[in-house]
């Protein structure tokens, strides 16, 4: 949503959609954190076919959003940012339905817990990425105002 705002404005506000983006990656990291070391103190008794199906609803809606947008993936930052985005959902998805196997197949809920630590760095590390290519496109766009 936040590119499609961003589609036929000014650079710069391209420029801060896809910022907004990275921040909102960052900030999904930082909860899904927080809900597993949540899930890890308290405990949780996660439901493996549940989270099959929800993580397989979610696949196929994300690879079709991927698929739409990866013509665009070198294109305007703002795009970039949403490639970025949805392939980072896109295997996110997948190890949600390998944890939902996992705890299928161990009873447990560890898998849950472990494969949500590394969908939280994947999470992560696209925000920071997004970011850093938002930085780099606000110095390029303020070096060609100065010329």
């Amino acid at each position: 949503g936040i590119s499609i705002y961003a589609l036929g404005k000014s650079q710069l506000k391209k420029i801060r959609a896809a910022m907004a983006s990275g921040i909102f990656q960052l900030t999904l990291a930082c909860l899904v954190i927080a809900d597993v070391v949540y899930r890890l103190m308290v405990g949780s008794k996660p439901q493996s076919i549940l989270i099959m199906g929800i993580g397989a609803i979610a696949l196929v809606a994300n690879i079709c959003c991927l698929w739409l947008i990866s013509q665009h993936r070198q294109g305007e930052i703002h795009l970039r940012a949403s490639w970025i985005f949805s392939r980072n959902d896109v295997i996110a998805n997948l190890g949600v339905i390998l944890a939902g196997l996992l705890v299928n197949l161990f009873s447990s809920r560890f898998p849950d817990l472990i494969i949500g630590i590394a969908i939280t760095l994947l999470v992560f590390l696209g925000g920071l990425e997004i970011i850093r290519d938002a930085y780099r496109e606000r110095v390029k766009l303020r070096r060609g105002m100065q010329l």
